[in-house]
């Protein structure tokens, strides 16, 4: 279902000559609901008013990291074409990437940024409560694991690849800050390198965000959440649900780039 929504999305003829502009629009729409899942909320029109008008990005709160966490996180996603060809030969010199940008102007030291924890006293962000994260020698273990899989030729389909991905850098929490930033996109660039979505014309992140927020409009709780939960102590069943999370939000997320493009449409009407 994931496949034929995406399938579906590449299909719309306003990508024949404007890709670049659903790309775009997709990009910020990804960075603010990614932005959003790290707990700095900010609706779309007021970011997308303040990049126009060359304002610096401020959330409705008093508390100015949020605000950052909102700015790195545009700046994440409008570069992840730089990062690209590195992660597709060094997928973690492509992570150490991510991190620097997702991290920047965040008031955490310079040893820190794009280099995983090395000590077990290293501070830990845990907004999604995962409870005590591994420590630095199975991090750097799993890390390499994760790199030999990216690299290693593979029949398994792109959305797995990229669940996977997401979900073990979010139980890593492997620089200990903004981690969640660094493993969405992380997931977002296997959907692309991998052929799934090679114009990164869709919108996985809002798919996340929107299953989040229908799971509390239940009285669910955060979906988000107590899916990556299950990721890190569910055991199969747990990957199971997690994979299926994952899936749900790519599909969700084309959707995102098919209302993009009809609103494209719209306009030139």
């Amino acid at each position: 279902e994931a496949r034929t929504a995406v399938d579906g999305l590449l299909g719309h003829r306003v990508l024949r000559r404007r890709s670049a502009e659903v790309t775009a629009e997709s990009a910020l729409r990804g960075a603010r609901a990614s932005a959003e899942l790290e707990g700095a909320g900010i609706e779309l029109e007021r970011l997308r008013g303040q990049l126009m008008n060359g304002q610096p990005v401020t959330v409705q709160s008093a508390d100015v990291r949020l605000s950052q966490v909102v700015a790195n996180a545009v700046r994440l996603h409008a570069d992840l074409g730089s990062v690209l060809a590195a992660w597709h030969g060094s997928p973690r010199q492509a992570l150490a990437k991510l991190h620097l940008l997702a991290a920047a102007d965040l008031e955490i030291p310079d040893e820190a940024l794009g280099r995983p924890r090395t000590k077990a006293t290293d501070p830990v962000d845990d907004p999604l409560d995962l409870g005590a994260p591994p420590d630095p020698l199975e991090v750097s273990a799993r890390l390499d694991g994760l790199s030999r899989l990216l690299l290693a030729p593979s029949a398994a389909p792109a959305v797995v690849v990229a669940a996977v991905v997401h979900g073990e850098l979010l139980a890593l929490r492997a620089f200990g800050s903004v981690d969640g930033l660094v493993a969405r996109a992380a997931s977002r660039l296997v959907l692309i390198d991998r052929g799934l979505d090679p114009k990164a014309v869709s919108s996985p992140e809002v798919g996340y965000a929107e299953l989040d927020a229908a799971g509390l409009r239940a009285s669910h709780g955060h979906a988000y959440a107590s899916a990556a939960k299950g990721y890190v102590h569910g055991g199969r069943d747990g990957l199971t649900a997690w994979l299926v999370h994952c899936a749900q939000a790519v599909a969700l997320g084309a959707q995102e780039g098919v209302a993009v493009c009809q609103a494209i449409l719209r306009e030139t009407a």
